[in-house]
């Protein structure tokens, strides 16, 4: 429980938490030494050094005259010139420890001023009531400079994190550029990345490029057999729509839109095969025109699409091509399932989110998963006789956001009522 609370206030990024692994055990053993040297040694040094001056001055009550050969400075003085308090500066530690001991050692002490680092005043009154101003340096009652250890400690310190942060960088460098090969990668791009840094990160490295060059062998494979198939199969359907050109206008027509469905089945598995999200360098592109060429093409055709609510405005760096292609298998799929489509666009510093809304029966919450898999055909959601599809309009759409580093989202539309569907890109 204690770590879960503390995991929220932890830095997120590898390089903050290395700093804090490496600066956390500094600070922590220099303020353990700080605490054991002046708790332990200093302050141990100071009480004997003040001892010893309490007993000089013991000495120089009883016999006045040794008090200059003792270092000492000691004169009577009337009531009134005693201070109404102790005086010490808010930082003189040491001086706690010399007011303390003299107070304990010496009986009589009525106020220890500390006014400086060179000299300590003692008002000390007498056993016949005679008030003593005693003065003396403050070198002969605690060390000198005894801060210079701190400083040496706190400087050291902080040279050594120094130079430790910029090597752990070093090693830390080849982790990130690992992970932005990864994260490349994963959005459709090819980074050229060469493995580096330590053992264990190598292998890493070594290992990410391995499955790299595997998936890409695998979807090039992938591509030329359906290429392959998708040749063969062209011609016996050429033969059938000579075949079908042969016989009567009555007879061809059903036949003919049969060969033009197996045609566009084809096509539709081909396309997906291709992996057509990774055509195509991203560039800066306006999605708001983008959005609205879709609608306008769409209207050209006939199709009850028009565009909605616009927010934002600027340029996404994205493949526009593959993007387009996304947006109109949304579209395609709202106007085949429902009467009336409506597009919207809203841009913000952080994301791109391109709204497909229809009126039509939507697909059931529990059902939304599976509608975004390949060859996914919704019976209870899809009118099947609207059209030839084949399921893969969601899917293309959802390969194509995942290629920009996005997601397709399904929901029920608060305009229409029916499907929402929202590609979702981080800029």
């Amino acid at each position: 429980m204690f770590f879960q609370w503390l995991k929220r206030y932890m830095p997120r990024g590898i390089y903050a938490r290395a700093a804090l692994i490496l600066v956390l055990p500094v600070f922590t053993i220099q303020l353990v030494v700080s605490v054991v040297f002046v708790q332990r040694h200093f302050e141990g040094v100071s009480q004997q050094m003040t001892r010893g001056v309490t007993r000089d001055i013991s000495y120089a009550i009883k016999t006045p005259a040794a008090a200059a050969p003792l270092g000492l400075s000691m004169r009577a003085v009337p009531d009134a010139a005693l201070p109404e308090a102790d005086l010490r500066r808010w930082y003189d530690f040491s001086g706690i420890v010399v007011a303390e001991t003299l107070a304990k050692q010496l009986p009589g002490v009525e106020r220890v001023m500390l006014p400086n680092d060179s000299d300590v005043l003692v008002y000390l009154r007498n056993a016949d009531g005679t008030l003593y101003l005693i003065s003396f340096s403050r070198q002969r009652a605690s060390a000198s400079n005894p801060h210079q250890l701190l400083v040496n400690m706190l400087f050291f310190g902080v040279l050594m994190t120094v130079i430790a942060f910029f090597y752990l960088r070093n090693q830390l460098r080849p982790i990130t550029r690992l992970a932005e090969a990864a994260e490349a990668f994963g959005r459709g791009r090819h980074v050229p990345y060469q493995p580096g840094g330590a053992v264990e990160v190598r292998a890493a490295g070594s290992a990410f490029l391995d499955m790299r060059n595997r998936i890409e062998r695998q979807i090039e494979q992938r591509t030329m057999m359906l290429s392959g198939v998708s040749h063969d199969l062209g011609t016996p359907i050429t033969r059938l729509r000579l075949g079908l050109s042969m016989l009567d206008d009555e007879d061809r027509e059903p036949l003919e839109r049969d060969v033009d469905d197996m045609q566009k089945l084809i096509d539709a598995f081909l396309e997906f095969a291709r992996g057509n999200s990774q055509e195509g360098e991203a560039e800066p592109v306006d999605p708001v025109a983008l959005a609205s060429s879709v609608v306008a093409d769409a209207q050209r055709g006939g199709k009850p699409v028009s565009m909605g609510r616009v927010e934002g405005s600027g340029e996404v760096n994205v493949r526009p091509v593959a993007l387009r292609r996304a947006l109109e298998n949304l579209v395609g799929n709202a106007v085949r399932y429902g009467r009336h489509c409506e597009v919207s666009v809203t841009l913000t510093d952080r994301s791109l989110r391109l709204r497909v809304e229809d009126d039509g029966p939507g697909i059931p919450p529990e059902r939304r998963e599976e509608a975004m898999k390949p060859f996914s055909r919704l019976d209870p959601a899809r009118n099947q006789d609207k059209g030839t599809g084949v399921g893969l309009g969601l899917a293309i759409a959802a390969d194509i956001a995942r290629a920009h580093g996005g997601v397709l989202r399904l929901g029920e539309s608060e305009a229409l009522g029916g499907l929402r569907a929202d590609i979702v890109i981080a800029r």
